[in-house]
């Protein structure tokens, strides 16, 4: 069971950037999928970023394509999500999340993945 953690949440301006992290205190995730999810007040929790194990292979949901990049970085511990031109709809609890299963995607249902972190409070407000 991996023990996920997010970090890099925070409160800023529509149209400035954050960078959130996540790792699994220094376990490679190299091997697994891994999701990035948002969650509004009142609302079901949502995927917005994936990266598949094998190739890499990325998605992105429509609402954030342009704007959030996902990304692992080299020694394969943390995966980054990039938010930039963020807006005050994409405020909410961002959470990674990481499948034993080659294939990602923000379309997989919550349930199918097997870990995840505590959560990051993004707030977009001016």
């Amino acid at each position: 069971q991996l023990q996920l953690v997010e970090s890099g949440g925070g409160s800023v301006q529509p149209g400035e950037s954050l960078k959130l992290s996540c790792g699994a205190s220094g376990v490679t995730l190299d091997d697994y999928a891994i999701g990035w999810f948002r969650q509004a007040p009142g609302k079901e929790r949502e995927g917005v970023a994936c990266i598949s194990s094998n190739n890499g292979a990325i998605q992105y949901d429509g609402s954030v394509k342009g704007r959030f990049t996902i990304s692992r970085d080299n020694t394969k511990i943390t995966v980054y999500l990039q938010m930039n031109s963020l807006k005050p709809e994409d405020t909410g609890v961002y959470y990674c999340a990481a499948r034993a299963d080659a294939y990602c995607s923000v379309y997989i249902p919550t349930y199918a993945f097997d870990n995840w972190g505590q959560g990051t409070q993004v707030t977009v407000s001016s």
